[in-house]
């Protein structure tokens, strides 16, 4: 478990902040180290300072325009630093706070807020003010309510959540996105129980937190799906109990072996969309298949509907694991601390802004967890 001293905290921004950022102007272009502007924090936003921000291969597909958007834009959603300058009315957080920013920003008064559903919040965001701009004052696109491939960023107070002191901000920044999203899939989007079994299709960053998570949870046994040995070997290091190589002419059945019969749960981690029509081939009967990982739009995938009406099984969505951040945030917190979830491993390598090219490409290259970029 690393460490890190306190950093200084000199902002309580009243004005704009010029900031160094990675700017995509060309979808599928290489990124470029620009100085910004950063507008201070209006009512109920806070500026943070970065420290670390991982890479997700979701804010690789925007920048390829898999899912449109407008330029130039920042990318970035997995991020962890410190308070700088507060907005008004922001209560329970101070300047120097070590916190992590998601991309999760509820209204906490829409019928999914007030129902624990706030990753599917319903209320319409103000998609045309952002804090970004360029020195000659044109807009920056601000992605995902982030834009945290910068050295400061400003974002709604219900984004972030306190941490404790003394958490390394490189191991906190993975709390934001891809643990959630894989843990949180297990626990709360497929509501996994002691004694079930279970299959997770991709041991990439959000998988290898899945197998994590179905591993808490009290899975009975984890069977790993990837096109290397290589990752099936990772996925065994952070809990599956069973590795199948996707490349073999029907995995399903290898895995369906491997438990004796069809799983409870299969988790579905990869954005491609061929894993979707494989996917309910390994459930058993009552399973569930929960759709994690996002495919480009336009991509199609195909099921017949007569085997889950009469196996009983179920198609779900899970939207960065459904969960509460608040509530769910400080309980990974604990587990890391306690021994029991694995977040040092998820580290693949650390990087500098001005390397995030070379980190973006590492990241495609399929081998890495995660890469970190780290602004001090």
């Amino acid at each position: 478990m690393s460490d890190i001293s306190p950093s200084p905290v000199p902002d309580t921004a009243t004005g704009p902040t010029t900031v160094r950022a990675a700017l995509c102007r060309a979808f599928g272009a290489p990124m470029t180290i620009e100085e910004v502007v950063l507008a201070p924090p209006r009512a109920g936003q806070v500026q943070v300072t970065l420290e670390a921000v991982a890479i997700c291969h979701s804010d690789i597909s925007f920048a390829e325009g898999a899912w449109g958007g407008h330029l130039p834009a920042v990318y970035g959603h997995e991020a962890a630093g410190r308070i700088t300058a507060l907005g008004d009315g922001v209560t329970g957080l101070e300047i120097g706070d070590p916190v992590v920013v998601t991309l999760i920003r509820p209204c906490g008064h829409c019928l999914n807020c007030e129902t624990g559903q706030p990753t599917i919040c319903t209320t319409p965001k103000d998609n045309v003010t952002h804090p970004l701009s360029l020195p000659d004052g044109s807009q920056v696109f601000q992605a995902m309510d982030c834009g945290a491939f910068a050295e400061k960023v400003v974002v709604d107070a219900v984004q972030v959540v306190k941490l404790p002191e003394g958490l390394a901000f490189d191991i906190a920044c993975l709390l934001s996105c891809g643990v959630i999203t894989g843990v949180g899939a297990a626990v709360n989007a497929a509501g996994l129980r002691a004694g079930q079994d279970v299959v997770v299709i991709g041991a990439g960053g959000v998988g290898l937190n899945a197998i994590q998570g179905a591993r808490i949870a009290g899975a009975r046994r984890i069977v790993a799906v990837d096109v290397t040995e290589e990752k099936l070997a990772m996925a065994r290091d952070f809990g599956a109990t069973h590795g199948v190589l996707a490349t073999e002419p029907k995995p399903w059945r290898a895995a369906q072996a491997a438990l004796g019969r069809g799983a409870d749960a299969v988790l579905v981690t990869v954005g491609f969309a061929p894993a979707y029509t494989d996917a309910p081939r390994y459930m058993g009967f009552g399973g569930k298949v929960v759709a994690i990982g996002m495919p480009h739009g336009g991509q199609m995938a195909e099921y017949e509907p007569v085997t889950l009406s009469f196996a009983g099984q179920k198609i779900i969505g899970s939207k960065m694991g459904d969960v509460v951040i608040r509530r769910d945030i400080p309980w990974m917190v604990d587990l890391y601390q306690q021994g029991r979830l694995k977040l040092d491993e998820l580290i693949s390598g650390r990087w500098r802004l001005e390397q995030i090219n070379e980190a973006i490409a590492d990241t495609k290259g399929g081998g890495a967890k995660r890469n970190v970029i780290l602004f001090r």
